[in-house]
């Protein structure tokens, strides 16, 4: 089990990592009307997947595993796509946090699923905080580009 373990968060620790990669993106360089609000905003959503990261690097490194943060090892095994460099106005970077959070959050619920499957009710339950409070970010970045 430790090993499915290690395995399932490992993956999942270089897609927070990436997310709150790209979200950092965003709030450097988001420009327009609703700058303020989305750089504040952005801001309060990288720091909580800051938080996804250390809690999933941490039951990591409980379990007996190695929490690979380097910027190579995130690169190798993130699977979120691409953050887009050239974009810099709010519903762009909107559009494209959305997309990055729902990505991870399919990622993290299936992970759910899985740690459940192989009998790892602690790391279930570490997915689930994370998938609660990835679906309330990702309502909240929705809510701006709703009509």
């Amino acid at each position: 089990m430790r090993g499915q373990a290690i395995g399932l968060l490992s993956r999942n620790l270089a897609l927070a990592i990436d997310l709150k990669l790209q979200i950092k993106q965003a709030h450097w360089n988001v420009k327009g009307p609703n700058f303020i609000a989305l750089h504040e905003l952005f801001d309060s959503i990288a720091t909580l997947a800051d938080g996804f990261v250390d809690l999933i690097a941490e039951r990591v490194t409980t379990l007996g595993g190695v929490a690979e943060g380097t910027l190579q090892a995130v690169a190798k095994n993130s699977t979120l796509p691409a953050y887009p460099l050239n974009i810099s106005t709010g519903n762009a970077h909107l559009d494209a946090l959305s997309g990055a959070l729902a990505a991870f959050g399919a990622s993290v619920r299936k992970a759910i699923d899985e740690s459940a499957g192989f009998g790892d009710a602690d790391t279930a339950d570490i997915f689930t905080e994370v998938s609660r409070e990835t679906d309330k970010q990702l309502w909240f970045l929705e809510a701006h580009i709703q009509a």
